[in-house]
């Protein structure tokens, strides 16, 4: 018995189809959601949510390569407990890098509670 081989391509392309259907379903009733929460922006309203910057879950995942688990340097990775850097000083490393440190690895926008985190670690 031989197989036809558009069978598969059927079933995936109706999965597609299906899948487009069901979310678009659920961005229908979330409109009332989404539309709440444009108008509080448009209003200059605060709102929240879930994927505010966290400096130190950033630091998690990306900072403890280099700078170890505990943030205390290792290889040529300075220690970020013990730096001298002022505030300023760590947002311009941040933001151009500096020996291993590499450009905009932090976003923007999120430059000043990053510099504000690492320059708390020094005072814990």
């Amino acid at each position: 018995m031989k197989k036809n081989p558009i069978i598969p391509f059927i079933l995936i392309m109706a999965f597609g189809i299906g899948l487009i259907f069901f979310l678009s379903i659920e961005g229908v009733n979330n409109k009332g959601e989404i539309a709440a929460d444009k108008e509080a922006a448009e209003n200059g309203e605060e709102v929240a949510t879930s994927d505010e910057f966290d400096p130190a879950a950033f630091a998690q995942g990306k900072c403890i390569m280099c700078h170890g688990g505990n943030f205390e340097g290792q290889g040529n990775a300075p220690s970020l407990v013990a730096t001298k850097l002022s505030e300023d000083d760590i947002k311009g490393v941040l933001t151009n890098g500096r020996g291993g440190m590499p450009a905009g690895l932090v976003p923007a926008e999120n430059i000043d509670a990053m510099a504000a985190w690492v320059k708390s670690l020094g005072e814990k």
